[in-house]
Formats: C-alpha cells, sequence, structure tokens
C-alpha cells in the first residue's frame, strides 16, 4: 500500500480520543406498542436447562410493503401460570407503531421456541417461516394474505420424537434454485431423568447449586432437508454427512460461502464444545473442517461456550470475518478471514480481551454511523438468577456492549456513550437488525427473558450516506439468500452476505444496509448469486432501498 493510501485510511477512520458518537440508540418499545412480555421458564429461579437459552426474534416484512415487522418467539413455563405464551406477529403500521396481527395471522401457539428463519422455499414470491422448538418444529407458510398455514406435516418435517432443536438456516446446497433446510440440536433433554440443582458436578456454579448441563446431559445430531420442489422436503442427514457430527451442544446455525468456492457453508457455534464448519464439497457432501480452519477452538486451543455469531467484512477486504459469543469469565472471539476458508483469531488484536465479564447471546454486525465500516454489537444476559444474591459480580440482568469499528479491523468498546438502550440492563438472548421506520440508519430488536422486548431505535445525526439492496432470486432461490454483495464506495470495498439465521437464534431484514461514509453513490456493486451470475451496477445514488433482479444487471 502507498504511504498516501494508508494515510487517507487513517484520516477516515474515527479517532480512539473521540468521545462524540453520531448517534444513540434508545429503546422504544413501550411506546411502539411492544408491551407483552416474552415468557420463558421461571423469573427468578430455573430449575431446568430448558428454561435458560431462550428464543430468537426477527424482522419479517411478511407482507412485502417495504416495511420490516416484527415477529416474536416465546416459551413457556414448567410451573406456575403460562397466559400470555405466544407467538407475536406485529405489523409495521409505518408510524413508528406496531399493530399485534398473532390471531388473525394464525399464529397463535404456546411452544417452547428456539430459532427462526425467513425464506421463501416454494419460491411463490413470499417468504415463509420455520422455527425450530423443543418438540416438534413448525413451518407456516406464507398466504400472502396476511395469513399463515402449518404445513410441518405435509412438507415432512414432523418428526417421530421430541427434540431440542435449536439453531436453523435455509441453504441452497445443491443450488438447485431451491431452499434446502439445516437445523441444529442443542442437547437430548428429558425433565425426569435430568438431576435437580446442586445434584451432580454439572449441577454447581462457582459453588452455588444450579440447573444442569450442558455438560453430563446427552447430545444429538445435526439434520439436513433437501428441498423436492414439490412442497415437501426429504431427511438427507445421514448422506450428507451432517449427522456424521453428533458429539456437540449444537446452538446458532449460519450459513454463507466460507471459502469463496461457489458453495455455501454451514457454521454453527456450539456450545461447551468445538464449533462445526461444515464444508460445502459440491457433490451433495459436508465435512467439518473447523479444526484446520481455525474456528473449532480459540488461539490457545481452548473450546468455548459458543452462543451467537455475526459475520462481516470488518476491514474491507471483501471477506468474511465470524464473531461468537461465550460465557461468562471468557472473551468474545473475532475469527479473521485470512481467504479461501482460512481464519486466525484476531481477538486481542481487535481490543476484545476484556469483555469476560458478561454471558454474551445474539451479535450484531452493522454500520451504525454509515462511516462505512460495521460495529459489533451484542446482547447479555446470566442463565443463573439465582446467583445474583449471593454473588452480586455476575448480575442476572447486564447491559449490552457496542464496538465501534476504527477501521482495519480494530474497534473501541463505546458503550457507555450509545444511549440508554445500550447501558439498561436485561437479561437478554435474541436481536435482529433492521431499518424499522426507514429512515436511512439500523436499528435492533431485542428479546428480553420474562421482560417485553427491547426496540432500539437509532438516533442518527450527522452521520455518513448509506444504500440499501434487496435482492430477488430468478435461477437462484427467490429470497436471494447465499447472495454475495460487494458495494465499493470512498475506494473500499465491503462485502455482505444475505444470510438466513444469525446472531442468536434470530433473523434480520432481509435488505442488506450498507453505510457509504462521505460518498454520495456507490461507484460499484457487485452481486455474485448462488447460481453463479453476476451482476454489476455503477454508480447507484445513496439513500435509496436498490431493488436488484438477479440477471438484470451487466455481467462480468
Amino acid at each position: 500500500m502507498r504511504r498516501r493510501d494508508l494515510l487517507a485510511l487513517l484520516a477516515a477512520a474515527p479517532s480512539p480520543d473521540d468521545q462524540s458518537l453520531p448517534f444513540r440508540l434508545t429503546d422504544i418499545a413501550s411506546a411502539a406498542g411492544l408491551t407483552q412480555p416474552v415468557i420463558y421458564g421461571g423469573a427468578t429461579e430455573k430449575k431446568y436447562i430448558l428454561e435458560t437459552n431462550g428464543c430468537g426474534v426477527a424482522f419479517y416484512d411478511y407482507d412485502h410493503d417495504g416495511w420490516p415487522d416484527i415477529l416474536l418467539l416465546t416459551g413457556s413455563r414448567l410451573e406456575g401460570d403460562t397466559s400470555g405464551a405466544t407467538l407475536r406477529l406485529y405489523r409495521n403500521n409505518r408510524d413508528g407503531t406496531f399493530t399485534d396481527v398473532t390471531k388473525r395471522a394464525g399464529l397463535e401457539r404456546t411452544v417452547w421456541a428456539s430459532g427462526v428463519c425467513i425464506g421463501d422455499y416454494d419460491n411463490d414470491g413470499r417468504d415463509d417461516l420455520f422455527i425450530s422448538c423443543y418438540g416438534q418444529n413448525l413451518l407456516f407458510h406464507n398466504n400472502g394474505d396476511g395469513t399463515f398455514t402449518d404445513v410441518t406435516q405435509q412438507a415432512g418435517l414432523l418428526h417421530p420424537e421430541a427434540r431440542w432443536c435449536a439453531g436453523a438456516t435455509w441453504i441452497d446446497y445443491n443450488r438447485d434454485g431451491l431452499l434446502d433446510l439445516f437445523v441444529s440440536t442443542y442437547l437430548q433433554f428429558e425433565r425426569t431423568s435430568v438431576p435437580m440443582p446442586g445434584q451432580s458436578a454439572n449441577c454447581n456454579w462457582k459453588g452455588i447449586p444450579v440447573n444442569c448441563g450442558p455438560k453430563g446431559l446427552p447430545t444429538s445430531r445435526n439434520f439436513l432437508y433437501r428441498n423436492n420442489g414439490d412442497g415437501t422436503f426429504t431427511d438427507v442427514s445421514q448422506q450428507s454427512g451432517i449427522a456424521r457430527i453428533a458429539n456437540r451442544y449444537a446452538m446458532t446455525a449460519v450459513s454463507a460461502d466460507l471459502d469463496d468456492d461457489g458453495w455455501p457453508d454451514i457454521y454453527v457455534a456450539c456450545d461447551s464444545t468445538a464449533s462445526i464448519f461444515y464444508r460445502n464439497r459440491g457433490d451433495g457432501s459436508f465435512e467439518d473442517v473447523a479444526l484446520e480452519r481455525g474456528v473449532a477452538y480459540n488461539e490457545d486451543g481452548r473450546e468455548q461456550a459458543g452462543m451467537g455469531v455475526a459475520l462481516g467484512d470488518t476491514a474491507g477486504r471483501g471477506l468474511l470475518d465470524i464473531f461468537v459469543t461465550h460465557f461468562a469469565d471468557d472473551t468474545p472471539i473475532l475469527y479473521r478471514a485470512a481467504g479461501k476458508g482460512l481464519y486466525e483469531d484476531f481477538t486481542n488484536k481487535a481490543g476484545f480481551s476484556a469483555l469476560t465479564r458478561y454471558v454474551g447471546w445474539g451479535a450484531l454486525m452493522a454500520d451504525f454511523d454509515n462511516d462505512g465500516w460495521p460495529d459489533i454489537f451484542f446482547v447479555n444476559g446470566n442463565v443463573y438468577p439465582e446467583v445474583e444474591a449471593k454473588l452480586p459480580e455476575y448480575p442476572h440482568r447486564n447491559p449490552r456492549v457496542l464496538l465501534r469499528n476504527l477501521g482495519q479491523g480494530r474497534f473501541l468498546d463505546v458503550s457507555d456513550r450509545a444511549g440508554p438502550g445500550v447501558t439498561a440492563p436485561h437479561s437478554s438472548r435474541g436481536c435482529a437488525l433492521g431499518d424499522f421506520d426507514n429512515d436511512g440508519d439500523v436499528d435492533i430488536l431485542v428479546m428480553n427473558m420474562n421482560e417485553p422486548p427491547s426496540l432500539l431505535r437509532n438516533d442518527l445525526a450527522g452521520g455518513g450516506n448509506w444504500l440499501k439492496v434487496k435482492l430477488s432470486g430468478r435461477k437462484s432461490n427467490r429470497t436471494g439468500l447465499g447472495a454475495r454483495v460487494y458495494v465499493t464506495a470512498n475506494g473500499r470495498r465491503h462485502r455482505q452476505d444475505l444470510l438466513s439465521q444469525s446472531s442468536f437464534y434470530s433473523q434480520s431484514d432481509l435488505r442488506l444496509h450498507f453505510g457509504l461514509g462521505e460518498a454520495k453513490a456507490a461507484e460499484l456493486i457487485e452481486v455474485v448469486w448462488p447460481s453463479g451470475i453476476m451482476d454489476r451496477y455503477k454508480g447507484a445514488r445513496g439513500g435509496q432501498v436498490l431493488e436488484i433482479k438477479e440477471g438484470a444487471g451487466s455481467g462480468r
């Protein structure tokens, strides 16, 4: 790099000594009409691990009007009152408020939900809804009139026994233009056979009796379902190699082409065991290459408690880095991509080594100030509400964390300056991105355990310009999941992939948001579709949602 180019990059990055932020995050959930709590296990005591993990959330434009709606998942209770425990769908009123349309939509269900992923599995132009659960999963077909039909059974997705399904992601693994489905499982849970708090070595934390697990409880295996093209799916877990990895406590699942070979891979964060990198071999099969690619453990060779996952191009190199949240007394980890699917533990160099106090969950990479560099946000919450009384240094409710990207993969913790939506304590789990008010900055939806959700409005003043990209596949799946989008602005080329699930069991808005900094337009937009088709657009002005149909742009 020439010296003048390096100086320009350094000048463009915000100074670590700059104590001002151009944005604040404010929780407006109550004013927006999101007042019902998300029920998930006991509020002050949790006897079983089933009560602790919580669930995801989604920004989901189910009616395709260009305004992100909100889907909240739910759990239940093993004891006591379970009233109010239901899935909830809120329609965006386009004025900063939302209306509960759950009953009309046909989504009133009380389940132990884990994750959510959105995708048009039948390519009819309407994005459908899959929810992973403890018990039986749910597939809802979007009817296009504001209602949904439960098609789980007719799609062939019911299973004979109860499973604790966790992460889930749509993935066109064979690139036939149809969305297939990957589902991870956390562990095998039978209430009658699990020890009570304090009854075994894995039922104590720092000398205090707590709910048991995951260690000491039996693991399960993961599942892959191939889309048959007629509304049904076939379990191909065995022949694809997905089922071979069975000794993990699998959680959030993310699908993207991590080694840039044209085939979508799957990364699975795993609790208390090595994480999984399912490399797509391009012949219908997968192999776990996490160890040799550098993403199974941290740089000390230790397994961590993987919870949430965020993917993003933190340094503007056109490569996807991986950020994973972990348990208390451990650090979140940033795996920096080195190319060809190889990664290095960049945690200490990025400045994360001091972030060890909280149990981290949902994580997001997004450009909150539109300066052209993706920042990192994650939520926290302890799993043992009983511990706080004896160990106040481990509170049940925790503030969130916001790390501002200073350029070239360096970050600064600005949590205490980012507004009350960040500093207020909650026991949170899933979170998702979406510009719900369409004002050109990204907002955040957060699941809080046994509380109403948080809706963090981004109040950005004096930030950079922006551009949103909305994809529509033709030869590829209609939603465009798995597409790689590169935007060049200010001489830098940044990448985002259109993801199904990420964060913690959550689904973000399917419109990709790019900060442009001072640039008025993107110099170049490149879309690499799952089919291999490339579309290019030059000079797209900022401040708009650019809808791109596969094959409509100029080619290579």
